[in-house]
């Protein structure tokens, strides 16, 4: 089992930034991608971005050159810097690992409420 606990988020003003950590531990060994998704309310949670074992990573399309995901393998951490916020991105945001490939492990959520 992997258990992923999360940090950050809150309420900001629209333009302003964020940050969110998430904290792996359990079995970590085999842990291939972590990323963060996020859900508002009545819509779909949706991946945000995510980071691979071997430090690829992607983003969705609505937060590229906003967002930046980093990863310390050390602490077995990853953080999402979250830039220019707008009301359109509050939600609430998960941790995601993925472990051997087909084993889905999920945080607990984070409010992220942007104000206009």
């Amino acid at each position: 089992q992997v258990q992923l606990v999360e940090s950050g988020g809150g309420l900001v003003q629209a333009g302003g930034s964020l940050g969110l950590s998430c904290a792996a531990s359990g079995t970590i060994f085999g842990i291939t991608a972590m990323g963060w998704y996020r859900q508002a309310p009545g819509k779909q949670r949706e991946l945000v971005a995510r980071i691979t074992s071997s430090g690829t990573t992607n983003y969705a399309d609505s937060v590229k050159g906003r967002f930046t995901i980093t990863r310390d393998k050390a602490k077995n951490t990853v953080y999402l810097q979250m830039n220019s916020l707008t009301p359109e991105d509050t939600a609430v945001y998960y941790c995601n690992a993925v472990r051997l490939i087909q084993n889905n492990y999920w945080g607990q959520g984070t409010q992220v409420t942007v104000s206009s």
